[in-house]
């Protein structure tokens, strides 16, 4: 429930002894604090398993290895929650790369490593039909063995849906990073359900990891619509 408030808030914003004091659109008010739901994935329930483990084993880094981080996020930029450039951490450089290692099933780096840059993937071939959902990239990278293939998409989105890569979640294990065929219907009829007439826009992202460095590259975005399945030869 939200309360207007006093003038004693005219400048106030932010969270404290279960209340938010906010603005929107030049009104201020206040309201309940929310606390999120209790109930996780089984995938935020990994990644959150990750995360917990590089952020202890972080404290167990020599001072040495912790200043080397350091150096090495001054060299480094992140995005604000507001999309502009900002500094990041040695702690945070550290789980932003360790993250990919880990889940990509290496051993996290205590030492931080040569960054070298991942280019971003090529375009891709995307079939959808009511039987079929498969993914393939039209070329390789030229260092393939060092990458792994990070799919993510949305739950099918109606026609009125112009724009969902916000939606996107990772819907299948790490895969190689070569021009194969990988047939994703199963992933993401799991994650998602079946895509129908009524929601039959998929949008999708796709990038590359490296899993020596945990490096990744640019997003590539795509949008796939439902398809009809081919005719079967003498129907």
């Amino acid at each position: 429930m939200k309360y207007i408030p006093s003038i004693a808030f005219e400048e106030m914003s932010g969270s404290a002894k279960g209340v938010t004091a906010a603005k929107v659109r030049g009104r201020k008010y206040i309201r309940n604090r929310g606390y999120g739901g209790g109930v996780r994935t089984s995938a935020q329930a990994a990644v959150k398993s990750i995360f917990k483990q590089l952020s202890q084993s972080w404290k167990n880094l020599t001072n040495a290895q912790v200043l080397a981080w350091n150096a090495l996020a001054q060299t480094q930029a992140g995005k604000s929650v507001l999309g502009t450039s900002a500094k990041i951490s040695g702690a945070n450089l550290y789980s932003r790369l360790n993250y990919w290692i880990v889940f990509c099933g290496g051993e996290a780096l205590s030492n931080p490593p040569a960054l070298q840059g991942v280019e971003a993937p090529t375009e891709a071939v995307v079939t959808l039909t009511p039987t079929k959902f498969t993914f393939e990239l039209e070329g390789e990278p030229d260092n393939a063995a060092d990458l792994k293939l990070i799919i993510m998409a949305s739950a099918p989105q109606s026609n009125g849906v112009t724009r969902a890569y916000g939606k996107a979640v990772q819907i299948a294990q790490p895969l190689e990073a070569v021009c194969e065929e990988y047939d994703i219907k199963e992933d993401f009829d799991n994650k998602h359900g079946a895509p129908n007439a009524a929601a039959p826009k998929v949008f999708m992202k796709y990038f590359f990891v490296n899993t020596k460095t945990g490096e990744k590259s640019g997003e590539m975005l795509t949008l796939v619509r439902l398809d009809e399945d081919a005719p079967v030869d003498g129907e």
